[in-house]
C-alpha cells in the first residue's frame, strides 16, 4: 500500500470513526473503569458456584490497556462488622475472578473499613500476594497516598484515590492501616509530587464523593475537581452516589463526577441498576476521548451489557459530550 494512500485511509477512518480509530493507533493508550463493587451477596454465591459476574462486560475489559474498578467492599476472613447500616465482607476466593478483569483497585470508599483496620491490612495482604494492584489504601498514611503508576507504550499514568464520604475513622493513620481522604491541600501535593517524583506523564484522581441517588453533582464536588485539574489532573473519575452524574469538562480535562454502580447487593431500585463503564483513550497531552458502555444490572445484582443503549461519548476537539452507541 503506498505511502499516501495510507495517510488518505487513516484521515478517512478517523473522521468516520474517531473512536473506534483511536482503539486502533499504537501511541494511545485504553484505560477502562468500572464503578462500585460490591462482591458479598449474590455476586459472591455466583464465584463460590464457579460462575463468573463480569462475564457479560468481559470483553470491554479484554480490550483494555488499563483496567481499574472501584472495590466497594472489604475482602477478608478477619474483623467485625462496624457500627453502621451496611457492612460488606466479601471471601478471598473472589480475588482471582478480580484479577482476571482488572489490573487494580480503587479502595478509597466508605465501605473498605466495614470490618476494622484488621481485615483491611488482610486484604491489601492478599492483594498483593495474588498481584492484584491498589490504590488510594495502604498499611499507613503515607502507603495510602502514594500513586500507583502504571506504564503502558512508554506513558505513566499516576492513579490516586480518595473518599470523602464517612465514616472519616476508616481513614489511615501514619502507623495504622486504611484509606486516603481528600484534605485538599493534601491532594494538590499527591497530584503535584506524582508528577515531580514518580515522573507522571498523566495524574488521574479517582473520587469517592457526593450524595447517595443524587443525579447531579452538589458544590463541594465541583468545587474540589477544579482544585484538582488546576493542580494538574488530566482527568478525574468519580462514583459513591450509586446513580449517575454528568461529565463535564474544566481548563479541556474531563470531570466524569459518578460512573454509578457496577456490581451491587440485590436492589430493587431501578434508578441504582444502571452504571456505566467508562473507557478513555490516553496520550501525553491527556485524555483524546472518551466513551461509556451501559451496563443494566439485574435485581440480583448482576451487570449486563446493554447494547441498543445511548451514553455520553467524546473526542479532543469537540466543544460538548454527544451520545453514542456501542453494540460491540
Amino acid at each position: 500500500m503506498k505511502a499516501g494512500f495510507r495517510h488518505w485511509l487513516a484521515a478517512f477512518c478517523l473522521a468516520c470513526c474517531p473512536l473506534a480509530f483511536a482503539t486502533e493507533a499504537p501511541n494511545l493508550v485504553s484505560l477502562v473503569f468500572a464503578g462500585d463493587i460490591v462482591l458479598d451477596d449474590s455476586a459472591g454465591e455466583m464465584i463460590r458456584r464457579g460462575e463468573d459476574p463480569f462475564a457479560d462486560l468481559a470483553t470491554v475489559f479484554e480490550g483494555a490497556d488499563i483496567r481499574i474498578g472501584n472495590l466497594e467492599c472489604v475482602i477478608a476472613t478477619t474483623g467485625s462488622a462496624g457500627d453502621k447500616n451496611y457492612t460488606f465482607r466479601a471471601h478471598p476466593r473472589t480475588i482471582p475472578v478480580l484479577k482476571r478483569h482488572f489490573d487494580a483497585l480503587a479502595l478509597a470508599n466508605n465501605h473498605s473499613g466495614d470490618f476494622g483496620r484488621e481485615a483491611f491490612a488482610q486484604m491489601l495482604g492478599l492483594l498483593k500476594q495474588a498481584g492484584l494492584a491498589q490504590f488510594g489504601g495502604g498499611h499507613d498514611l503515607s502507603q495510602a497516598h502514594t500513586p500507583l503508576i502504571i506504564e503502558r507504550k512508554g506513558l505513566r499514568i499516576a492513579l490516586l484515590g480518595y473518599s470523602e464520604f464517612m465514616p472519616r475513622s476508616f481513614e489511615a493513620d501514619y502507623n495504622a492501616p486504611g484509606i486516603a481522604w481528600s484534605e485538599d491541600e493534601q491532594v494538590v501535593a499527591d497530584i503535584r509530587k506524582a508528577r515531580a517524583v514518580y515522573r507522571a506523564d498523566l495524574v488521574i484522581p479517582v473520587m469517592h464523593w457526593g450524595w447517595e441517588n443524587e443525579p447531579t453533582s452538589n458544590a463541594r464536588q465541583r468545587h474540589l475537581a477544579r482544585i484538582m485539574v488546576d493542580a494538574g489532573a488530566d482527568a478525574v473519575i468519580g462514583g459513591h452516589p450509586h446513580v449517575t452524574q454528568e461529565i463535564e469538562h474544566y481548563q479541556g480535562k474531563p470531570i466524569i463526577y459518578s460512573v454509578g454502580n457496577f456490581v451491587m447487593k440485590e436492589t430493587d431500585n431501578a434508578n441504582q441498576r444502571r452504571g456505566w463503564v467508562l473507557r478513555l483513550q490516553l496520550d501525553k497531552a491527556g485524555v483524546s476521548s472518551l466513551d461509556t458502555v451501559v451496563a443494566q444490572i439485574s435485581l440480583e445484582g448482576i451487570p449486563q451489557r446493554s447494547r441498543d443503549a445511548a451514553s455520553p461519548c467524546w473526542r479532543r476537539g469537540e466543544t460538548g459530550l454527544r451520545l453514542c452507541r456501542n453494540p460491540d
